[in-house]
């Protein structure tokens, strides 16, 4: 017998050999059958969806759930567009705060809604003896007060309490870390939104250091989640390229960095288990510190690396000679020079044709750069909605011959490159069917067309954040499509992407959400 059955059904199955069905059997949280395989069997549950379109359970292959869940907790300056406003709500959010010396986290800081960036004088007037920290949106960056410059190593590089890239991490030492308590409820927030969204799976992209570690027991956290049936949706968690530390190994090994124990892609089950290794190169686009061959248009500079160029080739080649996947951080061209190079060396010392490593952002990407993608069997790992929000602002400070080359699609998928899906939650909206229609249509939400030619279907977009999802999270043998014997992982929804004109793709009705054949309706 069958636990549930669904009936009446659009069923598109990402499946080539079974593209679309009406009827779809689960048992104990696994696909069993499709249409004639389990019309007639009895089931405890039969679901009719009158019509509604299923697909399978979208893949967000690139997020940060704690920040996400932290973030929607945290008093933000968005979207003040005055320095006043934006010191009036840091002035409140230090006064909750009962102690003096306390820090006080404030979300939402973007310089280019306010023309430039506050200064720690400013924050001062408003902070009441408090530590004030001020997230830039990129996670690149960050603002605080003289309370907190005062007790910052004299060595870290400021202007006037504005802090980027590594100096931003030396700030977040002083602060860090959660409690694991902290982390679990925000990560089961931000993983409920998830679900709300359609994705049923996602990889956290960088836990226990780098940039956004919260915590060096930070893994921790997700494992109590787990452990008490709370953890939303399936989970792959990526470690800090920092969390890797020498360690005395068997020389037959060949293992020169390593977390304890030897872990490393692959360990874990189900519902929570380690991806790849994250590896940041640069900066972002939105703090300016991506790094480019050429410099941002109307500026002087080019971004900025994130540690010295041989050092962080050191980590990728370590990484792979570990055992590790690799996830490595490359917004700029020239940080994609530096992740192509360092891969390309990895592999010839000991090649791992089946690593599947892969390039976080590749956000600008010469036309010389993708035949190297294709030659390394490196995915790309985009975030479509960068462009259909921001997509203005980062065509203007590429200039008009650099644009087209943004978080592109069509060029990848011509050079034979897997293009996969992701959102990097809570940079931007989260939404994978509002990345789809952008990915379709290339018209940021002004309308503005950013790299028209880079253009893709509603399939081969609908493909980044299943089939392709699966693929760069090894997951293809579970995940990814509707075929018997894998997840029973998938979304409801209340109309057809492939049918509904490109410009409602956005905002077709998540119905319900399904994760290992157990649902609740999406709610408002």
């Amino acid at each position: 017998m069958l636990c549930t059955r669904l009936t009446n059904a659009r069923i598109l199955t990402m499946d080539p050999d079974h593209p679309v069905a009406h009827d779809l059997g689960i048992w104990r949280g696994r696909i069993v059958g499709l249409d004639e395989a389990v019309t007639s069997l009895p089931a405890r549950e039969v679901v009719d969806l009158q019509g509604a379109t299923v697909l399978p359970g979208f893949i967000d292959s690139h997020v940060h759930l704690a920040w996400a869940g932290l973030k929607a907790d945290t008093p933000s300056i968005a979207p003040c567009q005055r320095i006043e406003d934006v010191l009036a709500v840091i002035e409140e959010a230090a006064a909750r705060k009962g102690e003096p010396g306390a820090w006080v986290d404030v979300a939402g800081y973007d310089q280019r809604a306010l023309g430039r960036h506050l200064t720690a004088a400013e924050i001062d007037r408003v902070s009441q003896g408090r530590k004030i920290f001020l997230m830039h949106d990129s996670g690149h960056a960050c603002v605080v007060n003289s309370a907190v410059l005062d007790i910052l190593p004299a060595e870290v590089p400021h202007q006037d309490g504005f802090l980027a890239e590594s100096a931003m991490t030396a700030v977040r030492r002083l602060r860090l870390p959660y409690s694991q308590e902290e982390l679990a409820d925000a990560i089961e927030r931000a993983g409920r939104g998830c679900l709300a969204e359609g994705i049923t799976a996602c990889a956290e992209a960088g836990i226990g250091g780098g940039l956004l570690g919260h915590s060096p027991v930070e893994l921790g956290a997700y494992q109590l989640l787990r452990d008490r049936g709370r953890l939303p949706l399936r989970v792959q968690l990526m470690a800090a390229g920092d969390t890797l530390r020498p360690r005395a190994a068997h020389r037959d090994d060949g293992i020169p960095r390593a977390l304890d124990l030897g872990l490393r892609t692959g360990f874990g089950d189900d519902w929570l288990s380690l991806g790849a290794l994250k590896i940041y190169t640069d900066g972002g686009m939105m703090a300016r510190t991506a790094a480019l061959t050429e410099p941002y248009e109307g500026m002087s500079h080019t971004g900025q690396f994130q540690d010295e160029p041989e050092r962080i080739a050191d980590l990728v080649v370590d990484g792979h000679l570990a055992g590790w996947q690799l996830a490595v951080h490359a917004i700029g061209d020239r940080a994609a020079d530096l992740a192509l190079d360092a891969l390309e060396r990895a592999q010839r010392l000991r090649p791992r044709p089946t690593a599947r490593h892969r390039v976080e952002h590749a956000g600008l990407i010469r036309p010389d750069q993708l035949p190297r993608f294709a030659r390394l069997g490196v995915s790309a790992v985009v975030q479509p909605n960068f462009l259909r929000y921001f997509g203005d602002d980062y065509a203007d400070v590429m200039g008009e011959r650099r644009a087209p080359w943004m978080y592109r699609g069509r060029g990848f998928l011509d050079h034979g490159v897997t293009l996969v899906g992701s959102s990097d939650r809570p940079v931007t909206d989260g939404s994978p069917l509002r990345a789809i229609q952008f990915m379709v249509e290339r018209a940021s939400t002004s309308g503005r067309a950013i790299g028209p030619d880079e253009a893709v279907t509603v399939d081969e977009a609908l493909h980044a954040y299943t089939v392709a999802g699966a693929y760069a999270c090894h997951w293809d043998d579970s995940a990814g499509s509707l075929t018997p014997g894998k997840r029973a992982d998938l979304v409801v929804l209340g109309d057809d992407p492939r049918t509904v004109e490109t410009s409602r793709i956005g905002d077709i009705e998540v119905v319900a959400t399904y994760v290992d054949g157990r649902t609740e309706p999406v709610k408002e």
